[in-house]
């Protein structure tokens, strides 16, 4: 059978949200990207990793580059046939179609397997199997699993879509995240326009932050505090733990499984499930301090997420809205003597975030013309 060396796919560059559709031609050391734009350039076989594309009926996703990295859409599975026939030595870590059939054979043993050792330890064994699933789903999975869930608890038509101002908070996001050169997620931060003082984290590197508390925050570097805590709770998997702990067994035999449709299918049920959860203690210490160790990596101003937090204790008992944060994550006392501690073995002078900018402005992303009644 004859290899087909041209493709036609869609780019992202890492730095936004747009698409350009894109040429790909295949070649013995890598793919040879032309956007519309008449941008061209090589990705070695060796640089690419692939996040999506392991199952059919799913969008084939090839990405480069650590962060926000370059991303690669393709929806015609035969590609990925062709990488394995013409560049066979360099292609092996990316997804063989040809397999499927031993993967889906693989797969629907595992799954029986699963779902009779769920319903052995399902009195028992539920918080220990989550612990186990929670880092082995699938990333394409998990970034269904999250979409789906924002789409219950954050909708697009409450979301703020201001240009200038998300790409500033975009900006403020990628130099948090700077210093994590091996994360899979592609963090992806929304605003919505609702009143209440909240934030959650949702699996696949969705991060939502309610207008209520970004309008309680008096720098760019209170909010990268409350999104290097909320991103610690994706990466330590605690988001993903706590919806398989609690939600149905079905929704981990589709974890298990990476069933991309069994992902959508639990998106409402894990929506309500997260909108009631509560990180056990143990989870909020770990996501305060590792927050913490990545706003110093980054080099951003600690004091910023202390002072957000001592806000919340300070002033929760006048303000009922507060308590909406403080309930799901308490800040004490004494964690927040740590979070000082902490902050003050850094010995570097930290980098204004947004420099030029006016956070007060930026904090309007909700405008009154973009809000809903």
């Amino acid at each position: 059978m004859s290899v087909r060396f041209e493709w036609q796919g869609s780019y992202l560059d890492g730095q936004s949200a747009a698409r350009q559709k894109a040429a790909i031609l295949v070649t013995e050391s890598g793919l040879r990207v032309t956007t519309e734009n008449g941008e061209s350039f090589l990705w070695p076989y060796g640089e690419i990793r692939q996040t999506q594309g392991f199952y059919a009926g799913e969008q084939i996703r090839l990405e480069k580059g650590e962060g926000l990295p370059q991303a690669l859409l393709l929806s015609d599975l035969a590609f990925l046939t062709s990488l394995h026939r013409l560049a066979p030595k360099l292609t092996g870590h990316l997804h063989n179609p040809t397999r499927r059939g031993l993967r889906a054979r693989l797969t629907v043993f595992a799954a029986f397997t699963v779902v009779g050792a769920v319903a052995a330890l399902y009195l028992w064994g539920i918080p220990a199997l989550a612990a186990f699933v929670a880092p082995r789903v699938p990333l394409s999975w998990e970034e269904h699993l999250g979409s789906a869930v924002v789409e219950h608890l954050a909708p697009p038509e409450r979301r703020c879509t201001e240009r200038s101002r998300n790409q500033a908070i975009d900006r403020l996001m990628t130099t948090l995240i700077s210093p994590l050169k091996e994360t899979p997620y592609t963090f992806r931060v929304l605003v919505v326009d609702d009143p209440i003082l909240n934030a959650f984290a949702a699996p696949g590197g969705y991060i939502v932050v309610f207008r209520g508390l970004l309008e309680r925050t008096q720098s760019a570097e209170e909010l990268a505090g409350v999104l290097a805590h909320e991103a610690q709770h994706i990466l330590r998997h605690h988001a993903m733990r706590q919806l398989l702990e609690h939600a149905s067994t079905g929704l981990i035999v589709a974890a298990l499984a990476g069933d991309v449709s069994g992902a959508m299918t639990y998106g409402l049920e894990s929506a309500r499930t997260l909108g009631l959860l509560r990180y056990s203690r143990r989870n909020e210490e770990e996501a305060d301090s590792a927050g913490m160790e990545l706003l110093l990596a980054a080099g951003i101003d600690p004091r910023g997420m202390i002072a957000f937090f001592e806000l919340l204790r300070r002033e929760g008992g006048k303000m009922p809205g507060l308590l909406q944060y403080l309930s799901t994550h308490p800040s004490t006392e004494g964690r927040i003597e740590k979070l000082k501690a902490m902050a003050a073995t850094s010995a570097t002078q930290p980098v204004k975030l947004l420099a030029g900018h006016d956070w007060q402005e930026i904090k309007k992303i909700c405008r009154p013309s973009s809000r809903q009644n």
